[in-house]
């Protein structure tokens, strides 16, 4: 299942980005267990478990690649940073999996199945106030503003995409203004944030700010296209799992727009039934190919990383610039 459109080229590998900046991501792990430690022993178990089974810390990245790109080195506050957006994005998954009632996160068992749902939110909402502890640290009423409306976004992210959930109707606008909430603007937050550690000029924070949203937004579209495109290995879920979970992703959106009420109707029987029964998994696939919806997104995507893209080139020309520029291509290129 390939889509024409070809992305641009990475500049610098995955490897290679992650490699400028290890021993600084080594700071960051460093730091997180430090903090992530409780008088009570059971918070301190999970933390462990939690850092154990974490991701590619993403977030913290790219707000030391923002910082550097700038011009500073990693200093002690910009690390510290750095382990506030990872406790931020962990809370939100902790959370995420009691709503979605999902058991399994990054192929091991989700909190919320080890623990149970009361634990689960206790250990999210711990997570949140020690983030919002170690900001205080900063004494920097510009970034804690930052992070007290990116929280508020992210939670009012979550409310509307449940009262939108299995709603075949939504638009493309109402779902990207779920996506800007729910992914775009805590990246956004690590961009900016990185940049104002690093003494960065109004214009530069608004370029590392507006660079961050892109990316955000990129990423998430690289989400629904592999919901289509993946394989169940490089995924670790079957194609077109978001759907019968009633989300509606931005292929399925633009299926609808430009389709008949029966391919509707069959967007509506898999969401009430929650499964594919009554309408095959791979009749759904094949419709969203054949319909142009996935080139269609495709090209969404490949705008968006463009843009981010354009966007940092107005930065000082160094190695970190270019390593920014790459990720933009790594989004594009994702298979998992």
């Amino acid at each position: 299942m390939l889509i024409s459109t070809e992305p641009p080229t990475p500049q610098l590998s995955s490897l290679e980005v992650y490699a400028l900046i290890k021993n600084d991501l080594d700071r960051v792990e460093e730091m997180f267990t430090r903090h992530i430690n409780s008088d009570v022993q059971l918070m301190s178990h999970i933390g462990k478990y939690l850092q154990k089974t974490g991701g590619k810390r993403v977030r913290p990245a790219l707000l030391l690649l923002s910082s550097q790109a700038i011009g500073s080195k990693a200093t002690e506050n910009i690390i510290r940073m750095a382990t506030v957006m990872e406790f931020l994005h962990t809370a939100t998954l902790v959370h995420d999996d009691i709503i979605d009632d999902a058991d399994i996160r990054r192929g091991s068992p989700s909190v919320k199945a080890e623990w149970g749902n009361d634990i689960a939110v206790l250990a999210g909402d711990w997570l949140y106030m020690s983030a919002f502890e170690i900001t205080l640290q900063e004494r920097c009423f510009e970034i804690l503003d930052i992070l007290t409306r990116v929280t508020r976004q992210m939670t009012e992210g979550e409310l509307i995409q449940l009262t939108q959930c299995g709603r075949v109707e939504i638009t493309e606008r109402e779902y990207l203004d779920i996506v800007h909430r729910k992914t775009a603007y805590l990246i956004s937050a690590c961009c900016e944030i990185g940049a104002i550690l690093a003494g960065a000029s109004p214009t530069q924070q608004e370029i590392m700010r507006n660079f961050g949203l892109k990316i955000g937004i990129a990423f998430q579209l690289a989400d629904d296209l592999l919901d289509f495109t993946s394989t169940n290995e490089k995924l670790g879920k079957p194609a077109a799992s978001d759907l019968r979970e009633g989300k509606l992703t931005l292929p399925v959106i633009y299926l609808c727009e430009s389709s008949n009420e029966d391919v509707t109707e069959k967007i509506r029987k898999v969401i009430k039934e929650g499964e594919y029964l009554s309408v095959a998994r791979d009749e759904i696939v094949s419709l969203v190919e054949s319909s142009g919806a996935l080139s269609r997104s495709r090209k969404e995507l490949l705008r968006y990383a463009s843009e981010a893209q354009a966007l940092v080139m107005d930065l000082p020309e160094n190695i970190y610039r270019q390593a920014l520029v790459s990720i933009s291509s790594f989004i594009i290129n994702r298979e998992n």
